[in-house]
């Protein structure tokens, strides 16, 4: 069968001239299955073509909606952390007021509704793995936020009540910082910057330029005004309830002894006189004769 032959004339119109070819059918067979090959494959590649760009656009829509959710995602997740720390201010302002006003503590707000590890909410970016596993807990921690927002507005209804109670308390408990400047030494022990040994330091020293105004940081009544050794010229308050106030480096006192303050009224002025190493002030709250942390009733 293919031994038969074709013939194929080519004939030139302008010319007027023939040619002719002759093929074998078994060519003429093998020549038209590598022509219906040739078209089948760019079929073929042509689908292929349109399907990976079609692809790709998908894959560009799919990129660009994730990052989209990812930049919401992040937004969100700084909200809740702006709230979250808004909660634990909120629960340490409590804490102070619970102190200031001696009523039992019912513990931390934070611990109450759980919390959110520190980890959660730190990323620059979100996998897309896990972005549906932190809408959820974002989700879940919003629930917990949201009932106990509702238990601290009673909490907050029953301070109010204790606050119009002892108003008295709140306007001598010294809540306010007594000057301007940072916090050069801590309360607690520390190591002497003129013994190099370890020592209890019993106040806050807070460093800033000398002749810095410093302020009562609630009513009181001046009990101590002058020099006293290594504190220098110092000032001593009595705010009542057995809370005493002191201030020592002074540069110069603008209030007499027994002369009653206001919070907020200038009593000093800050110096760097006796045992100190620079112009700062030294300030001391005292509970029944005993230093305690000054931070502990600092609000602002």
């Amino acid at each position: 069968m293919f031994k038969s032959k074709y013939e194929i004339l080519i004939f030139k119109s302008s010319q007027g001239l023939s040619k002719k070819i002759c093929i074998s059918k078994r060519s003429a067979f093998f020549l038209s299955f590598l022509i219906i090959a040739a078209l089948s494959l760019n079929v073929y590649f042509a689908y292929r073509s349109l399907n990976y760009f079609y692809l790709q656009k998908r894959y560009a829509q799919t990129v660009a909606k994730l990052e989209k959710q990812n930049v919401q995602l992040l937004n969100l997740a700084q909200k809740i952390k702006k709230l979250e720390a808004d909660v634990i201010r909120m629960s340490e302002l409590d804490r102070k007021l619970r102190v200031m006003m001696n009523v039992e503590n019912d513990g931390n707000m934070m611990q109450a509704i759980g919390g959110t590890p520190e980890s959660s909410f730190t990323f620059d970016h979100i996998p897309a793995y896990r972005q549906e596993a932190l809408a959820r807990k974002m989700h879940n921690f919003l629930e917990q936020l949201s009932t106990q927002s509702k238990l601290e507005s009673i909490r907050q209804k029953e301070l109010l009540e204790l606050v119009q109670d002892k108003q008295q308390i709140l306007a001598s408990t010294p809540s306010i910082w007594p000057t301007q400047g940072w916090i050069s030494s801590e309360f607690g022990y520390r190591i002497s910057p003129f013994t190099g040994q370890r020592e209890f330091h019993k106040g806050l020293d807070i460093s800033g330029p000398e002749g810095t105004p410093i302020i009562a940081p609630a009513e009181g009544v001046a009990i101590f005004t002058g020099k006293n050794g290594a504190y220098g010229l110092s000032l001593v308050l009595d705010h009542g309830n057995g809370i005493t106030t002191r201030y020592a480096h002074l540069l110069k006192i603008v209030i007499k002894n027994g002369e009653k303050v206001k919070r907020g009224e200038i009593i000093a002025y800050m110096g760097n006189t006796g045992r100190s190493t620079g112009p700062h002030l030294h300030y001391e709250v005292r509970l029944n004769g005993v230093p305690v942390n000054p931070l502990r009733y600092i609000l602002n």
